[in-house]
């Protein structure tokens, strides 16, 4: 069953998560994910891209944290190397502006899809967190990034504590670029996007690509080493702890040595 829908309107290439009930992350819908990132850098019919939700108050619940429980290495390595490397390569090869249209909670791989994009509309009542740490493992591909935009000890709080906080926060912290009322999101992105698509295209284009080289900063390493980083932990005793106890519905049993 598809879990990715496209549809361009108006110029604006509107990729749809839609995996009920919470848009987990599977290694099929990050692919479709970038199949569609893909097909909108070579659609001439879209100047900009729209990423959103299908389900109600629900952006994306992060990884199928179930789909991992008990599976093998190289599993969980492929299923990170499309959410790190995968995505961001595709954005990174995207030839036009993206902005992800935040309409509910964004977690631990909904971030990840989230901030990929080059601009975040947001609802009222979005917010965000980065849970991994709750069940044994890691936000890595943030510990690259997150520090650059919000700065070390902001960025600290949010990745080691993992509570939520709302789109008025992440807005403050320069994380969301608009927050407007939840049934808001959709024309707030598309009217962004209008804005964009307007623009002199050669200008657009080049421009964009010189944006994300001049601020690179070793970000596309760092997701490599992300990569690593994630699979040395969810192979670990207390990984692999954390994410059966998700699936199974229970608390985790941490081997407590202090």
């Amino acid at each position: 069953m598809t879990q990715i829908h496209y549809e361009v309107r108006n110029h604006i290439a509107e990729i749809t998560l839609d995996n009920a009930p919470v848009n987990a992350l599977t290694e099929e819908m990050i692919g479709e994910l970038i199949d569609a990132l893909d097909r909108a850098g070579a659609d001439a019919h879209a100047g900009a891209v729209i990423i959103n939700s299908a389900i109600p108050r629900r952006f994306c619940a992060g990884l199928d944290l179930g789909a991992l429980a008990g599976a093998p290495a190289t599993k969980i390595r492929s299923l990170l190397e499309k959410l790190y490397p995968g995505i961001c390569a595709a954005q990174f090869n995207l030839n036009k502006p993206s902005i992800a249209a935040v309409a509910g909670s964004a977690r631990g791989g909904g971030m990840t899809v989230a901030i990929s994009c080059d601009l975040i509309v947001a609802g009222r009542s979005a917010s965000f967190g980065y849970p991994e740490i709750d069940v044994g493992v890691l936000p890595a591909i943030h510990f690259t990034h997150l520090p650059r935009i919000i700065g070390r000890h902001r960025a600290f709080d949010l990745l080691f504590t993992a509570r939520t906080f709302a789109a008025d926060e992440a807005a403050t912290y320069g994380l969301v670029n608009r927050v407007v009322d939840d049934e808001a999101v959709m024309d707030e992105a598309r009217a962004l996007a209008a804005v964009l698509i307007a623009k002199p295209q050669t200008s657009l284009q080049v421009g964009r690509r010189a944006f994300h080289n001049a601020t690179d900063n070793g970000y596309r390493q760092g997701v490599a080493n992300a990569v690593e980083t994630f699979c040395n932990v969810a192979l670990s005793e207390e990984g692999r702890e954390g994410v059966q106890a998700f699936a199974q519905k229970r608390p985790p049993a941490w081997r407590v040595d202090r």
